[in-house]
């Protein structure tokens, strides 16, 4: 499908990418197909990448659009936010939302042990 590599491109991902391992978005519903899930409903085992599915035949599994009405999101663990933006900051922004989290609500969780030890205090 050589309409997915125009969306990557499209999209400011690097081209180099391995697409196997994109995700898609339906522009229609926002169901997301993971390689690395499939799709159970309709049959399609995990690690299937996204262009090797059947364009005459695959519909989202959610509004029944067709293969056309998917985006290129790109790859599961990568970094928020805009490629020139990465740099700023003190290294956060390349952290993967995943690690942002940890990030977050570990400092929370710090700061209310922090708090209740206070008690302890005479």
């Amino acid at each position: 499908m050589p309409e997915a590599a125009a969306a990557a491109d499209s999209a400011g991902l690097d081209p180099d990418d391995d697409l196997a391992s994109h995700r898609f978005e339906c522009r229609s519903c926002g169901f997301v197909y993971d390689p690395q899930e499939g799709v159970k409903k309709v049959g399609i085992p995990a690690g299937t990448p996204f262009l090797e599915l059947d364009a005459a035949s695959f519909r989202c599994p959610v509004c029944r659009s067709k293969v056309g009405a998917f985006m290129d999101i790109g790859p599961r663990n990568k970094p928020s936010g805009f490629e020139e933006n990465l740099n700023f900051g003190l290294g956060v922004n390349q952290l993967t939302p995943g690690q942002k989290n940890v990030l977050i609500f570990g400092g929370f969780a710090l700061a209310i042990a922090f708090f209740l030890s206070l008690y302890s205090l005479r």
